[in-house]
């Protein structure tokens, strides 16, 4: 009893985490306020709501100091994920379609099938232009099953056409296209810096100050590097490069890719006669995000927005320097209709290290800027600007018509096999489509518009979703699993199994009992089982401590005959159950036997913890009540009340919407209804936001946000909020998993990592063979490592059944099936512990349920090399091969060499770059920085390491003690993900 004590008493916090990470508040982002500035004498000279974010303090509030970490500054919805036409179509063969709605709108569609990051993953990537702005999905590649225009359009919700689509097939329309795309955002920033004294409450007299103090210089160094504009061929930020009229010098960096300047307002053309300084205002009163540096301390007057005549700057950034601890402090104010963005202010929001200071102003800048152009005042515009171009395009290609130019292959399949007579020609076609794609993608990267390429990605930043490898060759299917303590318990095909890193599995059922859905209680002792199929299916309920008791001494493994005694009554039949996630309240299960469910609590009695007595633990539990629906629920979810009295419910989704279900009176209200031809159901999730439910609704691609309010009267209050919002994955997902502040899509092949609050893309991993295996507490996952014997062996298949629509052998040479010939498949599982996600350490080690031994923390000395990991990649052979023949290729569109100009040369007087791998940042002052560090990369097929010993990169892992699963690579265009 005492070790089982200890037991629980470990594997409490493990279960408490899983039921925090769905809690989160908005709080974290600030709050709005009404801010006021006057002059001198009092008078109000304007005001402005904005939402002041200035470090929550109740973010950490009862937790122990030093166990809260951040992991969530990221920047959010980045170009490289984004700017899918650059990425993955721009030199490259693939197809492009125009056609005009039900409404007469004009639109246009591309589809490309193109490798998954180098993973051969083979997937079609499709983005729907439109003037309302672009949709992209990523829909899977058979090479059984065709894929039509119609099916791409109608999983896009574009169903009604006025004219079919009609294929172009014209080269130059990449141009027009990637002018398109451009119109999301641009990739590069410009940042006003606005330098306050003491005192200073007036715009006027901001600007006039002629030069800055010691502390503003440091933090302009901090910031970027110093430029000279005369000659400067890099981005420039609207600043006068050739004749000085914007002032000598500036501020200049990169930053994971984006080139960023900074108009500084000491270092602006000053005008003695000009009291207000409009050269000065004339940029920075047009910069999107300015920041403010103001001196003086902490208790003086400070800086309001309202102090900054501007109708155009959205954000303010102000700092301010301590000089005693040598540290800077951040608040962030944003205007009102500015939606949410990260990263949060840490509480208190003060920041001793400077560079992780800067990574963070940087960071939060950019997402900032981003989500400024989501406001009324940009999208309206954009969407203006995009119809315009939309039609424009649509008008020119529309008299070619008759011109061969556009060909009707509306509802055809995306990739058609061309007659042989006309196969020549098709190629020739192709090879003039690809060489000018590819022309087009080198211009604009020497331009330095091209979308980060996550170069700057170091091994030493650890990101919160990197895996751990848990378990290596798994042989077994899994069904369904949960984890118990540090262990999973996993239902396969050969039985249930209990599976701990670096052990033996053991066997608890033997493969009689098939068991479809699992929940391990440890607080509550129980293990909760969904067995069988159709008429045969039953839930049972274990005692755990007797499960495992049955493990330590090794007894007859238990089967189907032996769990007779397990079985709840009225049970039978069930195809689905769900349990409360929060079991501070008592545990209720409501069990779905076709369109009833069956709503089961536990009995309450203390005496049989006190007195030692166990009876069965079917016993424990009592039936309530049974509800009735009209369809048999798909998925289903218990969401508490507020008072845990009468006021729980039950989301179930079924046919085209999602209803909230009454447990009281089984009484059911409309939530969502889908106006889908076909719906997709994924998930209900259950979160809280400061103690009040809400309900992330997944199906298709789109995830919507409900907030469920109070009950007023027994009904809860379900109206449009404006709380609530949606997001689209760009595939559609079998699972989706919180853990605040990410909500995970898993896939057949990736993984889409996003933000709770807005929604906004993070990262995307891609894990071939991908199948989710447990989620409630650390994530399970189970992913195959494909093996190839030789890098030639499959680039000839996919030429030889290659279509003249279908890439050729050195576009897609790296496409391939993992169940090509030649190849060893392994399947491992991986983990992602739950403490990364949600930003939290676990003090206490938790205990697994195979070694009865208490366990104690161990200490940095005692940590264990990690086991012999797999890469999911392609080999450096393979790499290097691929990027010479591409760089050849590339060179060889070329008719004469770049020659460097005069600028450039100039410009080796400035240190190339400078590197610091703890902030994940090069700050680079090269006009040929792009082309240059992209084939040395690309051809080298080397990783992010300044080494050239091709052991430098193994050595190291070896000697860390965390697992990096997901490398990135500086390629061209593609990143290469490495599973560990």
């Amino acid at each position: 009893m005492c070790i089982l004590m200890k037991h629980f008493c470990s594997s409490s916090v493990s279960e408490d985490l899983g039921c925090r990470r769905g809690e989160f508040s908005r709080k974290h982002y600030g709050s709005v306020e009404l801010l006021i500035s006057s002059d001198a004498d009092g008078a109000i000279q304007r005001a402005g709501r904005f939402r002041v974010e200035n470090g929550s303090t109740d973010e950490i509030a009862g937790y122990t100091p030093g166990t809260w970490h951040r992991t969530d500054v990221h920047l959010e919805n980045p170009e490289y994920y984004t700017r899918w036409y650059f990425k993955y179509f721009l030199g490259k063969v693939h197809q492009n379609y125009i056609g005009t709605d039900s409404e007469k709108n004009p639109f246009f569609l591309s589809v490309v099938l193109s490798d998954q990051n180098n993973q051969r993953v083979p997937q079609y990537h499709s983005i729907l232009w439109r003037k309302t702005g672009t949709q992209k999905i990523c829909l899977p590649y058979s090479p059984t099953k065709t894929l039509s225009v119609k099916s791409i359009l109608s999983a896009m919700s574009l169903e009604k056409f006025e004219k079919g689509p009609r294929e172009i097939f014209h080269p130059d329309i990449q141009k027009d296209l990637l002018v398109l795309e451009e119109q999301e955002g641009s990739v590069n920033f410009k940042f006003g810096v606005l330098y306050a004294k003491d005192g200073q409450l007036t715009d006027d007299e901001m600007f006039s100050n002629e030069t800055g103090s010691e502390s503003f210089q440091r933090f302009l160094h901090l910031l970027g590097d110093t430029i000279t504009l005369k000659g400067w061929t890099g981005y420039r930020g609207g600043l006068d490069t050739k004749n000085d009229t914007t002032g000598t010098f500036s501020i200049y960096t990169v930053y994971q890719g984006h080139e960023i300047m900074f108009h500084v307002s000491t270092m602006l053309p000053y005008s003695r006669e000009n009291k207000q300084q409009v050269e000065r205002k004339r940029h920075i009163g047009n910069d999107i995000v300015t920041i403010v540096f103001q001196e003086g301390e902490e208790t003086a007057p400070a800086f309001k927005p309202s102090m900054i005549r501007s109708h155009f700057t959205h954000i303010f950034a102000l700092v301010r320097y301590n000089k005693q601890n040598d540290s800077y402090r951040l608040k962030i104010f944003s205007e009102e209709s500015v939606p949410l963005f990260g990263p949060p202010l840490p509480s208190p929001p003060v920041f001793t290290n400077h560079q992780e200071f800067r990574d963070f102003v940087l960071v939060k800048l950019i997402n900032g800027e981003k989500a400024t152009l989501e406001t009324p005042t940009f999208s309206q515009k954009r969407q203006r600007t995009l119809d315009m171009l939309i039609r424009s395009l649509y008008q020119d290609l529309m008299p070619d018509l008759h011109k061969n130019m556009l060909n009707r292959r509306s509802f055809s399949d995306v990739l058609p096999e061309s007659p042989k007579s006309t196969r020549k020609k098709e190629e020739a076609r192709q090879a003039e489509f690809v060489r000018l794609g590819q022309a087009l993608k080198l211009k604009t990267g020497v331009k330095g518009d091209t979308p980060a390429t996550l170069a700057t990605t170091s091994f030493c930043k650890k990101e919160p979703w990197e895996s751990q490898s848990f378990c290596s060759n798994f042989p077994h299917e899994v069904v369904c699993a949960d984890s118990w303590g540090k262990s999973l318990l996993v239902s396969t095909d050969a039985g249930v199994l209990l599976i701990d890193d670096g052990q033996t599995a053991v066997q608890v059922f033997d493969k009689t009992l098939q068991i479809k859905q699992m929940h391990v209680l440890e607080a509550l002792d129980y293990l909760i089982a969904r067995t069988d199929k159709g008429k045969d299916s039953r839930l049972l309920v274990f005692r755990l401590s007797s499960v495992q008791k049955d493990i330590e001494t090794k007894q007859v493994i238990r089967s189907k005959y032996d769990c007779r005694e397990n079985k709840l009554e009225r049970t039978k039949g069930c195809h689905l159950y769900a349990i409360n996630t929060h079991h501070g309240s008592e545990l209720r299960i409501v069990v779905a036997i076709r369109n009833k469910l069956l709503l089961i609590t536990k009995k309450y009695n203390p005496c049989n913890s006190l007195t030692g007595s166990s009876p069965s633990p079917v016993e424990e539990f009592q039936y309530i009540r049974e509800i009735c629906l009209s369809d048999p629920p798909v998925v289903m979810t218990l969401v508490d009340g507020p008072t845990e009295d009468s006021d729980n419910m039950i989301c179930v989704a079924y046919r085209h919407q999602f209803d909230l279900v009454n447990e009281s009176t089984g009484e059911s209200y409309r939530l969502h209804h889908i106006e889908a031809n076909k719906v997709n159901f994924v998930a209900a999730i259950d979160v809280y936001e400061d103690g009040e439910a809400g309900l992330l609704l997944c199906y298709n691609y789109v995830c919507q946000y409900r907030k469920v309010y109070p009950f007023n009267g027994g009904s809860p209050l379900i109206q449009p909020s404006a709380y609530d919002f949606h997001f689209c994955w760009n595939q559609v997902p079998y699972a989706v998993v919180c853990a605040f502040p990410y909500i995970l899509a898993f896939t057949t092949d990736s993984i889409e990592i996003r933000l709770v609050v807005n929604g906004n893309l993070v990262h995307t991993a891609v894990v071939p063979e991908l199948q989710l295996v447990a989620s409630r507490s650390d994530i399970y996952f189970k992913a195959t490592a494909a093996v190839s014997g030789s890098s030639h062996s499959n680039s000839k298949e996919m030429s030889s059944r290659s279509s003249p629509q279908t890439p050729t052998a050195y576009d897609m040479s790296e496409c391939s099936l993992s169940s090509s010939e030649g190849e060893v498949t392994c399947k491992n599982l991986y983990k992602i512990p739950l403490s990364n996600l949600v930003g939290r350490s676990i003090e206490r080690p938790l205990k697994s349920p195979l070694t009865p031994k208490v366990v104690t923390t161990p200490t940095s000395s005692g940590i264990t090399s990690l086991p012999v990991t797999h890469s999911l990649s392609l080999s450096r052979m393979e790499i290097k091969e691929i990027a010479n023949r591409t760089r050849k290729e590339l060179l060889g569109l070329l008719d004469e060499p770049i020659p460097k100009t005069e600028g450039a040369q100039k410009q080796k007087k400035i240190p190339r770059r400078q590197s610091d791998p703890k902030q994940g940042a090069v700050r680079s002052t090269s006009s040929d920085r792009i082309i240059s560090a992209s084939f040395e990369s690309y051809s080298e097929g080397r990783h992010l390491s300044t080494s050239s010993d091709p052991d430098s990169v193994a050595n190291r892992e070896e000697s860390s003690p965390f697992s990096y699963p997901f490398h990135l690579t500086s390629l061209y265009d593609e990143d290469i993900i490495d599973l560990k």
